[in-house]
């Protein structure tokens, strides 16, 4: 390691997490993209697709998944911790929260049960600098 990037960590940009059938390729620089590959299906996202949320225990990156009328919403979220990069790459560990949002044509009052439902999948990932 340099005395130069002990003092001066790189922000990765470029993420690839797997886990439980599923594998996320993330990459922050520029405009955000992301690939979710599970079960064989691949979707891919990009710019605002991709929505971004900074809170207390590091960014919260999300996408949908599918969206139908009187029925669901079903979002992917990503949490991806603070990582300081004094080397090339850095694994970490984290969660992938696929969220079912029930809806009804007649608001959410009209749906019956929890209007949420969560299904977590622990994800191992690397993370590392890509130079543009």
């Amino acid at each position: 390691m340099s005395v130069d990037s002990a003092k001066n960590p790189r922000e990765p940009n470029h993420y690839i997490l797997r886990g439980y059938g599923t594998e996320l390729t993330l990459s922050t620089d520029g405009e955000a993209s992301l690939v979710f590959v599970n079960g064989g299906v691949e979707l891919s996202f990009k710019g605002a697709a991709v929505r971004h949320s900074s809170v207390e225990i590091g960014d919260l990156l999300t996408v949908t998944l599918e969206a139908v009328p009187d029925l669901h919403v079903v979002t992917l979220t990503v949490l991806i911790p603070a990582i300081n990069l004094h080397h090339d790459e850095a694994s970490f560990s984290t969660h992938a929260i696929i969220t079912e949002h029930r809806t009804s044509i007649g608001g959410p009052a009209l749906v019956q049960g929890p209007l949420h439902r969560y299904e977590t999948r622990q994800l191992e990932g690397v993370a590392s600098f890509v130079a543009s």
